[in-house]
């Protein structure tokens, strides 16, 4: 299977009450993950708050992973930046720790132009030797789109072989790209395309099902309208604050949140308690 393949999660961060990488809490976690559907796991991405973390603990959790969990599954590190250079550096390290893939987003905040991108993404590709880069784009949260011409395009840079996609509106095959659904609620549409896969949120808590959804095509469009709300129930505010919630509720210690990012209000707590609750998952945690 290749390390762009399958679904795989986006890993929380556990931080303690003091603030620190739980690293102890995160292995943890990630084990959960892969015993529970997840074919490999994206550290210090976005919803791993690794816009908030030093390159110390950015650098040294991806390592941790790497090396706790490699032997098991795929781990992706979080390697993006909007400073070039940065993102060299985080791509040289992070290879050098033995992720399999890296998961590099659009510079954000500086908006570069079309040459921009290119000529940003020729570089980390280049970092990356011959490890796949995995293209994320994500507008809703960079102001820059890759659309599909310049993502074929992209394509065409030797290494970059991957993109995780949450532009819903442009979803659709990229020749020379491995297409991700970087939004959980495409996953499904994504599997149909026979694409690859997809670097989801909301396995974090139905990563059985969604494991179905890859492994058993007849059953994959039940499946997903099924999870429908659970997937809204993990965007109910900013991520990852409601998915931290529900893993609460569920038995687990997932850490606090770093600010900016605060904890579900009891408005969204109860969206997210309620979610769970007709899905049936909670009575799992009481049956424990």
């Amino acid at each position: 299977m290749r390390p762009y393949e399958g679904l795989l999660t986006a890993m929380i961060t556990p931080f303690r009450a003091d603030g620190a990488v739980d690293e102890e809490g995160a292995v943890a976690i990630g084990r959960h993950l892969l015993a529970n559907g997840s074919h490999g796991l994206v550290v210090a991405g976005t919803t791993g708050e690794a816009a908030t973390m030093s390159d110390e603990e950015h650098l040294g959790l991806i390592a941790l992973i790497a090396r706790e969990l490699g032997d098991e599954a795929t781990i992706v590190g979080g390697t993006g930046s909007n400073d070039t250079r940065h993102a060299v550096h985080l791509t040289e390290k992070a290879v050098e720790a033995g992720v399999d893939a890296v998961l590099s987003v659009t510079p954000y905040y500086n908006k570069p132009n079309r040459r921009g991108i290119i000529a940003h993404f020729k570089e980390v590709a280049k970092a990356a030797g011959d490890t796949p880069v995995i293209l994320y784009n994500i507008p809703g949260r960079t102001a820059v789109n890759m659309p599909p011409d310049l993502l074929a395009e992209l394509a065409q840079i030797d290494g970059i072989d991957a993109v995780k996609q949450a532009n819903s509106d442009e979803l659709q095959k990229i020749d020379g790209l491995a297409l991700l659904a970087g939004n959980d609620d495409i996953y499904g549409k994504v599997l149909e395309l026979g694409e690859a896969g997809g670097i989801c949120v909301a396995s974090h808590v139905v990563g059985p099902e969604m494991r179905r959804m890859y492994d058993e095509p007849d059953a994959r469009a039940e499946i997903d309208a099924s999870l429908q709300e659970i997937y809204e129930a993990m965007f109910i505010t900013a991520s990852p604050a409601p998915v931290k919630a529900a893993l609460q509720m569920l038995g687990h210690d997932p850490g606090r949140l770093r600010l900016p990012l605060v904890e579900c209000d009891e408005q969204e707590r109860n969206y997210v308690h309620n979610a769970l609750a007709q899905h049936g998952l909670l009575r799992e945690v009481t049956a424990r």
